[in-house]
């Protein structure tokens, strides 16, 4: 596909408002992105969209707004297995900011001692977007994610989970702990019998898989807040196992062409699916155990 067939992503709210929930202290922000300059960090021919630029300094003063104290950089499909960009932000903010990275089978386990050095804590497959998966098969990734064992990393998946088939027998008594994003990103108005959800809020009650509430825009009907349709969704996978559930603002929201969210009402959101102790956990506890602040 040529430059001008990539479609262009609408810019972030540029005025984050102040949450109605105050974060509790230490909180932490597990999925975000920075984007750009294209000029000194190109995107990969083979992507699926084109972001606008999105700068750290950016984001941190959204951070800051939010009063969220940590976060963590998720690699977007945009770059492929090029992490610089997220590897330089991360660089600059040593302990503060931690990464989830994108790489392939061909990867060195020298190169990923010196990942595991810079604050990378896991490795993302995007099997929803064009250009996130550099593996082969499932097959493949499974052999992978051996690999990321001795290093305490866990396995991110970007999927639909009620298109996925076989979820649960494919992800019980994985080598490393899943990490799943976007609420299982299952589509509205596919309800809680969906048996692909089923299967998701197994792998929950199992232990070893994680949700990140990320990105409730993309699986909502509504063109624009609020989502009533997505708490049942949020409440059943916290219920599910409230111990294996974290936050993401999803920043700045790439590939959203609906009505964009203003970050405060993505945080306020937890208000409307649990009660200020699971908060805590969802932003502090569970965030540190997973990736090791």
């Amino acid at each position: 596909m040529a430059d001008d067939e990539i479609p262009f992503c609408p810019p972030p709210d540029p005025n984050p408002a102040t949450p109605t929930l105050m974060a509790p202290r230490g909180a932490i922000d597990c999925h975000a992105h920075v984007f750009g300059p294209e000029s000194e960090y190109p995107y990969s021919p083979a992507r699926g969209y084109t972001p606008p630029d999105a700068s750290l300094e950016t984001y941190l003063g959204v951070l800051d707004v939010l009063g969220i104290e940590r976060s963590v950089l998720t690699q977007p499909s945009v770059y492929g297995t090029d992490n610089s960009a997220m590897l330089d932000a991360m660089a600059r903010h040593p302990g503060r900011i931690l990464g989830v990275a994108v790489v392939n089978a061909g990867v060195t386990d020298e190169e990923l001692e010196n990942l595991n050095a810079k604050g990378v804590r896991g490795v993302r497959v995007n099997l929803a977007d064009k250009g996130g998966n550099p593996f082969d098969s499932m097959a493949d990734v499974r052999r992978f994610s051996e690999r990321l064992a001795p290093l305490g990393w866990h396995l991110e998946l970007l999927l639909h989970v009620d298109e996925f088939p076989d979820l649960k027998d494919t992800f019980t008594n994985y080598p490393v702990d899943i990490v799943v994003g976007h609420l299982g990103y299952m589509k509205m108005p596919n309800g809680l019998d969906n048996p692909g959800f089923q299967e998701f809020l197994d792998l929950v009650r199992g232990g070893h898989c994680w949700v990140k509430l990320t990105g409730s825009y993309r699986i909502t009907g509504a063109d624009s807040p609020p989502y009533p349709d997505v708490v049942p969704v949020a409440q059943a996978l916290i219920a599910a196992n409230p111990e294996r559930i974290v936050w993401g603002t999803d920043w700045p929201h790439p590939t959203h062409y609906r009505g964009m969210p203003n970050d405060a009402y993505l945080l306020d959101q937890l208000l409307d699916w649990t009660d200020e102790a699971t908060i805590e956990k969802i932003l502090v506890d569970n965030p540190q155990e997973l990736f090791g602040f």
